[in-house]
């Protein structure tokens, strides 16, 4: 079976993950943009951190047989430092056509400020502008009333539900984000967002339509495998293959493909050839072997 992880920090993980990754059928990504920890100071942090995301984080995830997409934002953290966030709002419009890029996002509320609130609107103007998908992350802290203040000013600003993810759900949100007619995402990340066990339930209780399946994984203690792992569990619970396969690879790729950046085909017939260089750097070290997909996996360098 393969998979989509749709929201997943790669640039945090390790080239042992990407391999793990792949080996479990994992064939694409999008990383968001997000927070990395600590306050960035400076927006030069920023710019280089997207540049990134649409150059050398592709490279890496494609050395692995893995296709990587990303979505650019300001976070809702950051938003808070405005003198900052109006020099980062000044970039957004510079990255969000590359290539590879698939929304805007993850954007939204934290701790609901007013200053969270203006960047938000004003990154959905730009949503609304080139006529992207949009990935909100909703807060951990008072999530109920988050997630619909997201929805209420999505609506508020015009875009359509279905150009607008919703992700971090929980049992406490599912209902309306469906009822409204947005996609509901569900992170799957220990101790904290959602279980899996948790997961299947709420595919047994609401079905697959709409409903988005990601692990989140970043520099936490949290699982890369996280979506074919509940995948897994899923079919164990009995739950039927083509709302699993639903669930974890074709509603993700039905939102975002909505950037007109993200087809099917972009991971038919993926070479490998850690022979490749990005401006002049491989993902070896020296005296490490490259693989290259479709030989013997040994190629002398």
């Amino acid at each position: 079976m393969k998979f989509i992880d749709p929201h997943i920090h790669v640039t945090s993980r390790t080239t042992d993950d990407y391999e793990a990754m792949q080996a479990a059928g994992i064939v694409a990504i999008i990383e968001p943009a997000f927070w990395l920890g600590q306050p960035r100071t400076k927006v030069g942090s920023f710019q280089d951190y997207f540049n990134s995301l649409v150059g050398f984080e592709r490279f890496r995830a494609s050395q692995f047989g893995i296709k990587h997409y990303c979505t650019i934002g300001l976070n809702s953290k950051e938003a808070n430092n405005e003198r900052l966030a109006e020099q980062v709002m000044e970039l957004l419009p510079l990255y969000v056509g590359k290539e590879g890029v698939v929304a805007v996002g993850e954007i939204g509320y934290d701790d609901q400020t007013p200053a969270e609130d203006k960047y938000y609107r004003m990154q959905l103007e730009l949503a609304k502008e080139v006529d992207m998908p949009v990935m909100i992350h909703t807060p951990h802290r008072d999530k109920k009333r988050g997630t619909t203040r997201s929805m209420d000013v999505c609506i508020e600003h015009g875009l359509k539900p279905e150009m607008v993810v919703v992700d971090h759900n929980n049992e406490e949100t599912v209902q309306e984000v469906l009822d409204r007619g947005f996609w509901a995402a569900f992170t799957i990340y220990p101790h904290t967002k959602m279980g899996s066990e948790r997961m299947v339930d709420i595919v047994k209780q609401y079905g697959p339509e709409r409903i988005i399946v990601d692990s989140a994984a970043d520099w936490g203690v949290s699982d890369p495998l996280a979506v074919p792992k509940t995948a897994k569990l899923m079919l164990d619970k009995g739950i039927p293959e083509e709302h699993v396969h639903q669930v974890c690879y074709q509603n993700a790729l039905a939102a975002y493909s909505q950037s007109g950046q993200m087809k099917e085909s972009d991971w038919e017939d993926v070479a490998i050839d850690q022979r490749e260089k990005y401006s002049g750097n491989s993902v070896l070290r020296g005296g490490q072997t490259p693989k290259v997909k479709g030989s013997s996996d040994i190629v002398e360098n």
